[in-house]
């Protein structure tokens, strides 16, 4: 049997792999939660992360639109899954994608009049699921 760490060091370190665990535990639920209320619109959670970013934040240009690359930093997924799910946005018609005029290689992408409108009706569900999962205890 392998002996096992004691005092000071270990009990600091067992803390921060139970703070880590928390964490976790609480994206999981929310994610959850989140994919659950947003469903009957058709909507999962990146997606919406993806929206709100779009309608919330502030444009890579002065055209309103954003680099995907932007939008991959703001919503913590690959470029790669990043693309795969605007394009689903796209095919819906809530997003559109063009060639960055600044930048030919780079890809921009701007949220439509019926991103805009989802967006509008599913934010205060959104809210209401993050102020449910994300309030403290006793809250």
């Amino acid at each position: 049997m392998a002996a096992t760490k004691a005092g000071p060091a270990a009990d600091a370190e067992q803390g921060l792999v139970k703070q880590w665990r928390d964490i976790l535990a609480v994206h999981a639920r929310t994610v959850c939660e989140l994919d659950r209320e947003l469903h009957p619109h058709g909507l999962g959670a990146s997606d919406f992360e993806v929206l709100d970013v779009l309608a919330t934040g502030e444009p890579s240009d002065a055209d309103g639109g954003w680099r995907v690359q932007d939008i991959a930093c703001r919503v913590h997924l690959s470029q790669s899954a990043l693309s795969r799910l605007i394009g689903r946005l796209e095919k819906e018609g809530l997003v559109e994608r063009e060639m960055c005029p600044q930048d030919r290689r780079g890809v921009r992408v701007c949220l439509t009049a019926k991103g805009r409108d989802l967006h509008a009706e599913v934010r205060p569900v959104q809210r209401a699921v993050l102020a449910r999962t994300l309030a403290g205890p006793g809250a």
